[in-house]
């Protein structure tokens, strides 16, 4: 039956009022995108942004899908990765959906990783004032952080995520399938994010996935499908809360501080996201141990299991003054005090502006060379 739409697979409700939508994790889930979105009421118009790799992959299955419940679909290639992020290719997507006569009703669909869905989520915020759209992350950064939560975002060639709006999606269809064509860099990227919901959330969320490791990293599906549902209702949980990011919803820019100004200042070309907010998520750690801040082994632990994970713990390459300058640029600053997530233990996390710079460059200056904590 075209119209039956998978039982077995657990959905996540974002509860935000009229903005409200479903989070739905599981297997094949992707080939339901066609029930689902002609449930919502929206209209028959729609168009599908995706990377040349991605289409390839997974756009036969999803046009198939939209098409069948009754949708005209128009396809939209970007660039790869963070290079779709800019100004030059959303005017190509606002030509484009004019081009496909689509209207206030219309729906844009991103198929893709993070900054796909950073791309589409912009350009339907910035189309006719706001267009519906739905995420369908093919990566796993994507489907255990970027996906959730509205924040839409183009890059500044001088700030990652500057120049962006909070628009949130009608519908996000997370399908653990598709990690399997996942290239490794990539997917031990995502468990960065992973990780960071565990150390500033929830502690036995963090316990659970040092338990799995060896199922993580081999890719075992039942494995995948609880940590990216648990990661979900996380982030589902932070941003009903705080929707647009006041106090608590920045409890997620763990590491990212950091990590932002290291993508920022390598042109994002030396480190994928995650990579560049595991460095973020070590120097936070070590941070928060020269604060006096920190309770037992809080830093150890996501140092250890970030390891474990492959992902890079020491920094190599820009200078600490460097990365310093960058972190000024950071749109969360205040009153020009850089905003530090610091994790007082695993599960809670702590905001502060009241971080020294000097204390900050001698902790850049720790993690430079050689692995914190030895090894």
């Amino acid at each position: 039956m075209q119209n039956a739409l998978p039982t077995l697979h657990a959905t996540i409700k974002v509860n935000l009022g009229g903005r409200s939508y479903p989070v739905v994790v599981g297997a094949g889930a992707l080939r339901s995108i066609g029930p689902r979105l002609a449930r919502l009421g929206v209209g028959r118009r729609a168009a599908l942004i995706s990377d040349r790799t991605v289409l390839g992959l997974y756009g036969r299955a999803v046009l198939e899908s939209l098409k069948t419940a009754g949708f005209a679909v128009s396809e939209i290639l970007v660039p790869e990765g963070e290079m779709a992020k800019s100004l030059a290719v959303a005017e190509q997507c606002w030509d484009r959906c004019l081009g496909a006569r689509l209207d206030r009703n219309s729906t844009l669909l991103a198929l893709g990783g993070g900054a796909v869905g950073d791309l589409t989520g912009f350009v339907a915020a910035t189309y006719m004032r706001g267009i519906p759209f739905v995420q369908l992350p093919t990566t796993l950064l994507a489907q255990v952080d970027a996906s959730v939560g509205g924040k839409t975002a183009i890059d500044h060639p001088r700030a990652k995520n500057l120049i962006g709006a909070f628009h949130q999606p009608r519908l996000v269809i997370t399908d653990p399938e598709t990690l399997v064509t996942l290239p490794d860099r990539e997917f031990r990227s995502g468990l960065a994010e992973v990780v960071k919901h565990g150390v500033v959330l929830d502690a036995d969320y963090f316990a659970d996935i040092e338990a799995g490791v060896e199922k993580i990293l081999r890719r075992d599906l039942p494995t995948l499908e609880r940590i990216i549902a648990g990661s979900c209702r996380l982030k589902a949980r932070i941003v009903e809360a705080d929707e647009r990011e006041g106090d608590s919803r920045a409890l997620l820019n763990y590491g990212h501080t950091v990590g932002h100004a290291l993508e920022a200042v390598t042109d994002y070309s030396r480190w994928l996201h995650g990579e560049a907010v595991s460095i973020g998520m070590v120097a936070a750690g070590r941070l928060a141990q020269r604060l006096g801040v920190a309770a037992g082994d809080v830093a150890e632990r996501p140092l250890r299991l970030l390891r474990a994970f492959g992902l890079p713990v020491t920094l190599d390459g820009p200078a600490p003054d460097t990365i310093l300058e960058a972190m000024g640029r950071d749109k969360k600053v205040r009153d020009g005090k850089l905003p530090f997530v610091l994790a007082p233990r695993i599960g809670e996390g702590l905001l502060t502006f009241d971080v020294p710079v000097d204390l900050v460059r001698e902790t850049l200056k720790e993690i430079q060379g050689s692995e914190p904590g030895g090894g």
